[in-house]
């Protein structure tokens, strides 16, 4: 480890000299130019103020060719300026042939197959953080948050991040023409006299896969904004009063077949509620959401756990997920645990006496309001706090003879806080400090996770060193419970531009430390390195467009030795992988992977003991064809051959194909398949306490059916089904040894399980004003658990469909007040009384 760390600061000093080069692009400059007339936006550029507005032409390709010129017959002509109120942008996207444009209805925030323009800002000018505001040959938008900071564990960009602005597109036999009205609302800068805005501009032809930019990229250097041009002498515009509300009303009708006490039960629900966003200051925002309503987000993907790890699901509510790059520093927020399964939820059935049963338990905590402050000053400092509480939880249990009931908290009153700094420095690097808290009512304890970040680059944004550092405090308000304090540290440096990149990394944890409370933590006590080697070829040659070849090897071993077990060493992992994307604009990849023998200390699902597998061998390869195509297809193999241990094997098949009918009407198909003949892991506990493994045969299917029918570009309907299905048949049983290896176990009785989810989530949405929403969806939820093994796929789904469905079907009105708009609408109709 010592040499590791004395490599790390010879890389340092290197990073001072500013030695090693990339190719130098000169940025573009384009004058900011103000307009007093009246502009509507409605796509045909015929207002006279546009013959004044600054003009950005030349596009460069970057992809697949880096710096070739637009041709003629299919240039861009932009125009952008800026006003009391926003900015306008407007332009001509122009085609040879009109057949060429690659259109397709499919939502805000939805990128399909579709030809585009956009527009990127930096606002402040620091070559980190951006606003991106993008418009489709159909007139559908969307909009993301951009980051180039290499110490944002979600960098790049975020769609989840929404902006009410408008546009509108005119489709003609020489292309697209399209206008944009951008409100000094929807974007964040300082309140200068004179600002300079980091500026580009974006086009992509999707059935060539050519994508052009005002000012030149190259993609072989880190960061797309740090190669962004200037917009230049932007005078005298002040940051609007931002208070934009969101009141909803839901209408809840919900059916399950039977309750607990074996009647017919339907329950209904109505109920409003309001999101906030109000402008703190020219840079910070204020959001709130007061008693929101989640019940009309996807689905989770349920699945049938088999390893000694919680499974970790997406975050479909938008409060979570909308502009919340700050919090994501550092890896330690998973906003799952923000209303989610209540920590005793399973100590209501210990807790019960003779005659007794549980008769109600909520699965997740009811959340009572959030908010979450976040911006940037004008001198770089990024500034983020989130807050939420939940409310407690309460199973009740009946006593069956009495009649009687009582409750059994399950989780206390828990208010969850995260706060982030996160400072720019100079060559697009920073430092962020990000502190997480979880405080509980009653005698459950406290927790908290303190972390320091920071990342550096050299002056040719070519080498970068980065790392963090935390500490966990566990606070127990029980006597006689210890208080537990841990820390964690990660260290990286590698090479970040050119052709040829590569990362040297360190990851140490000791037994102590946890971010669970608020995070996604699997495990602690390891010392982990890893090695990253690339090189890319990114411009056309031969048979392909672009090709990467990459080179990974990991290394993972205990901190601390666990019991009295005398190995330290976990596993050990060499994988190459190449990867192509070919003329046709057809993707492929290829990999390799060797894994010599490991010490699994966790799937035993007991301290102090170790699971030995063989040296193992995994090969496979991906095919996507072009996607601009009517049909395309998506394919991924994967097979892991164990050497000389229990002839194990497994493979993962994925198969995804999409057809469009046309631009409204689209079908797409996924089914992962993982027939597992002969597998080998934990099963149950023995009678005596001891973990008892099984070989056995595990097929599991994952099916799902997307349907998608737009309207109109403000107006549409999805349609999604999912059939996950998971046979496991225990063919034979095995105690475990002190030294990791397996005995036979004869005459143990375990059980074979087939596990069933059956989901359906159908959403008609229909954007009847700016921000404003009318959603109606049918949610339908079934789970079906057996022990027969002998039976086929489409038997299984029928078994499935044939279960208790639990259906709900729900009506949500979101209406979107803008301060600014309701008080210029007041105004002008006072004017029309008057």
């Amino acid at each position: 480890m010592r040499k590791f760390f004395l490599s790390l600061l010879s890389f340092a000093l290197s990073l001072l000299s500013g030695t090693s080069a990339t190719s130098q692009i000169i940025p573009k400059t384009l004058e900011a130019k103000r307009t007093s007339q009246r502009v509507v936006i409605d796509g045909k550029l015929n207002e006279a103020a546009w013959q004044d507005a600054a003009k950005a032409d030349d596009y460069i390709e970057f992809r697949p060719v880096i710096g070739r010129k637009e041709a003629y017959e299919n240039r861009t002509e932009s125009f952008l300026m800026y006003s009391d109120d926003g900015l306008y942008f407007g332009g001509t996207c122009y085609e040879r042939n009109v057949d060429s444009i690659a259109r397709e209805l499919v939502g805000r925030d939805g990128f399909g197959t579709n030809d585009y323009i956009g527009l990127i800002l930096d606002t402040y000018h620091d070559n980190l953080n951006g606003f991106e505001y993008f418009v489709t040959p159909l007139n559908e938008q969307w909009d993301a948050k951009m980051t180039s900071n290499q110490n944002s564990d979600n960098g790049g960009e975020d769609f989840s991040w929404n902006a009410v602005w408008q546009s509108a597109v005119v489709m003609h036999d020489k292309g697209w023409t399209f206008e944009m009205f951008i409100p000094y609302s929807a974007i964040r800068f300082s309140k200068d006299k004179v600002q300079d805005w980091g500026l580009n501009i974006t086009r992509r032809r999707r059935k060539t896969e050519q994508q052009y930019t005002w000012s030149a990229i190259d993609p072989n250097v880190n960061g797309f904004l740090t190669q962004e041009g200037t917009w230049q002498g932007i005078t005298d515009i002040k940051p609007p009063l931002r208070l934009q509300l969101s009141p909803y009303f839901s209408v809840y009708a919900n059916h399950f077949p039977v309750n607990q006490a074996g009647q017919k039960n339907w329950t209904n629900q109505v109920s409003g509620g309001l999101d906030l966003k109000l402008g703190l200051n020219q840079a910070f925002t204020l959001d709130a959401t007061l008693i929101p309503d989640f019940g009309q987000v996807q689905s989770d993907n349920q699945v049938l756990n088999l390893t000694p790890f919680e499974v970790k699901f997406n975050e479909n509510r938008t409060f979570f997920t909308e502009g919340t790059e700050l919090f994501g520093k550092g890896n330690l927020f998973y906003s799952r645990r923000i209303g989610g399964a209540p920590i005793h939820a399973g100590g209501a059935y210990d807790d019960l006496k003779a005659g007794e049963k549980v008769v109600k338990n909520p699965t997740e905590s009811k959340l009572i309001n959030a908010s979450k402050i976040s911006g940037r000053t004008k001198g770089g400092l990024g500034v983020g706090l989130l807050n939420a509480i939940t409310r407690p939880q309460y199973a009740v249990i009946e006593n069956s003879e009495t009649g009687e009931s009582r409750q059994y908290e399950t989780d206390p009153t828990t208010n969850y806080n995260i706060f982030v700094l996160d400072q720019t420095l100079k060559n697009n690097s920073s430092v962020s400090f990000i502190n997480t808290s979880v405080l509980r009512g009653g005698t459950d304890y406290n927790a908290n996770v303190t972390a320091g970040l920071f990342s550096i680059n050299n002056k040719k944004n070519n080498y970068n060193l980065s790392g963090q550092a935390a500490i966990s405090h566990l606070d127990y308000k029980e006597s006689g419970t210890e208080n537990r304090t841990g820390y964690s540290h990660s260290l990286s440096a590698g090479k970040t531009s050119g052709r040829f990149t590569f990362n040297l990394s360190q990851q140490l944890t000791d037994t102590k430390f946890t971010s669970n409370d608020l995070g996604y933590f699997t495990n602690n006590n390891f010392l982990d390195h890893s090695l990253y080697v690339g090189y890319r070829y990114t411009e056309p040659k031969g048979w392909y467009n672009r090709l990467f070849y990459n080179f990974n090897a990991s290394l993972s071993r205990l901190y601390a030795p666990i019991g009295n077990l005398e190995s330290k060493f976990q596993q050990a992992n060499m994988q190459v992988n190449i990867n192509a994307q070919t003329k046709k604009l057809h993707w492929l990849g290829l990999y390799l992977n060797y894994r010599p023998a490991q010490n699994d200390f966790y799937e035993p699902r007991q301290l102090g003991q170790v699971f030995r597998r063989n040296q193992s061998v995994a090969f496979g390869g991906w095919i996507e064809t072009n996607s601009a195509k009517k049909y395309s297809l998506s394919m991924e193999a994967y097979e892991r051959v164990f050497l000389d241990f229990y002839d194990l094997n497994g493979l993962d098949l994925f198969v995804s194909q999409q057809y469009r009918f046309s631009s409204k009407f689209s079908v797409r198909h996924t089914v992962n398949l993982q027939p597992r003949p002969r597998g080998l892991g934990y099963t149950s506990m023995d009678e005596a306490g001891n973990p008892v493994f099984a070989l056995r045969n595990v097929k599991t299917v994952d099916n799902t059916l997307f349907l998608k029918y737009s309207f109109t570009n403000r107006m549409g309907l999805t349609f999604r089904a999912r059939h996950y299905a998971s046979v496991v048949h225990n063919k034979q049983y095995f105690s475990l040894n002190d030294n990791g290896s397996l005995r036979s176990k004869p005459g143990f009785e375990g059980t074979n399980r087939n596990v069933n989810y059956f989901n359906v989530d159908m959403v008609y949405t229909w954007q009847f004003a700016p921000g404003s929403f009318l959603n109606v969806v049918w949610k339908n939820a079934t789970y079906h658990n057996s022990d027969l093994i002998d039976v086929h796929y489409f038997q299984n789904l029928h078994n499935t469909l044939q279960a208790d469905q639990n259906n709900n079907v729900s009506l949500k009105v979101i209406y979107f007040l803008d301060y600014l708009r309701v008080k210029s609408w007041m105004q002008t109709t006072r004017k029309g009384e008057a």
